[in-house]
C-alpha cells in the first residue's frame, strides 16, 4: 500500500505533529475522489475513503500499544506511553477538522450540498435539540454527558469488533465539526477577516470538543488493544489479564474526560462564545 510508505507507527509516535498534515492530505484526497467518482453521495463516501486511507497507521499504532502492554508493568508508565498514541491520533483528527472546514469555506456553493449535505442535516438536528426548550443547566449537562457516553460505547464496540473501527466514528465527527466551523467562518467573514473568523470558529467548537475526541480515542485504543490480544489468542495468560486492566484504565479515564468535557460545553463554552 502506497500510504504505508508515508509514515510508520514508530516514526509517527516520535513525530506526532506530522499526522496533522497527513490528516489534511488524506481527507482532502478523499473529498477530491468523492466528487470525481461518487459526486451525489460525496458527503458519506469521503468519510469512508478518509477511513480507508488511515487504517494502516491506526492499526499499526494499536498493535504497538498492545505490545507495550505486555512489557511495561507499571500502570502509570503504560498510561504515559499510551499518551503518545493519543497525541498522534489527536493531531490526525485536527488535520481532518481543518481540512474539512477549509473545503467547506472555499468550495463553490453549488458543491456544498453534495460534499457536506448529510453533515449539515446532522448539525441542524443537534441545534434543534439544544434550542428546543431547555436552557443550559444540569439537565442539559446530563443529556450531553449521556449522549457522549453513548458515542463512547459505540467507539469501544467498533474498535473491539473491527480493530480500527473507532476511526470511522471519529472521522465522521471530524467532518461534522469541520462543517460547523466552516459554516461559522462563512457567516463571520462578512464582518471580519478570514483568519480571525477561522480562529474563533476553531476555538468555539474545539474548546470542549478536543476533550470529547480525546476520550473517544482512549476507548478506541482500549477496544483495539483487547481486539488484537484476542486475535493473537492470548486470553488466559498473565499478559492478557494485564491488557484487560490496561484497557479498563483507559475506559475509566475516558469517562472522567467526558465528564469534564460536558462541564466545559455547558458552563464554559456558552460564556466565552
Amino acid at each position: 500500500m502506497v500510504f504505508e510508505a508515508l509514515i510508520n507507527p514508530m516514526k509517527a509516535e516520535r513525530r506526532p505533529w506530522e499526522l496533522f498534515f497527513i490528516g489534511i492530505f488524506y481527507s482532502s484526497l478523499a473529498i477530491v475522489l468523492s466528487l470525481w467518482i461518487f459526486n451525489d453521495h460525496a458527503s458519506l463516501v469521503m468519510v469512508f475513503i478518509t477511513v480507508l486511507a488511515c487504517v494502516h497507521i491506526v492499526y499499526g499504532v494499536i498493535q504497538l500499544e498492545e505490545e507495550k502492554g505486555k512489557t511495561i508493568m507499571s500502570e502509570s508508565a503504560l498510561f504515559k506511553e499510551h499518551g503518545k498514541a493519543l497525541l498522534l491520533f489527536t493531531f490526525l483528527f485536527l488535520g481532518f477538522v481543518v481540512s474539512f472546514s477549509l473545503w467547506y469555506v472555499f468550495l463553490p456553493s453549488e458543491a456544498l450540498s453534495n460534499v457536506f449535505g448529510v453533515q449539515q442535516q446532522t448539525i441542524t438536528q443537534i441545534n434543534t435539540q439544544i434550542t428546543g426548550g431547555f436552557t443550559f443547566s444540569l439537565t442539559t449537562f446530563s443529556k450531553i454527558f449521556l449522549n457522549n457516553i453513548k458515542v463512547m460505547i459505540f467507539c469501544l464496540l467498533f474498535a473491539f469488533f473491527f480493530g480500527t473501527g473507532a476511526i470511522f466514528i471519529l472521522s465522521w465527527n471530524a467532518s461534522v465539526i469541520g462543517t460547523a466551523i466552516g459554516s461559522f467562518v462563512k457567516g463571520s467573514m462578512e464582518s471580519g477577516g478570514f483568519v480571525s473568523a477561522f480562529s474563533l470558529g476553531v476555538m468555539r467548537y474545539m474548546t470542549h470538543g478536543i476533550f470529547e475526541i480525546g476520550a473517544y480515542f482512549m476507548v478506541g485504543l482500549a477496544g483495539g488493544i483487547i481486539s488484537i490480544a484476542i486475535v493473537k489468542h492470548e486470553y488466559g495468560s498473565e499478559g492478557f489479564r494485564h491488557t484487560l486492566l490496561d484497557s479498563l484504565d483507559l475506559v475509566i479515564g475516558s469517562v472522567v474526560v467526558l465528564f469534564v468535557a460536558g462541564l466545559i460545553e455547558v458552563f464554559v463554552t456558552p460564556v466565552l462564545f
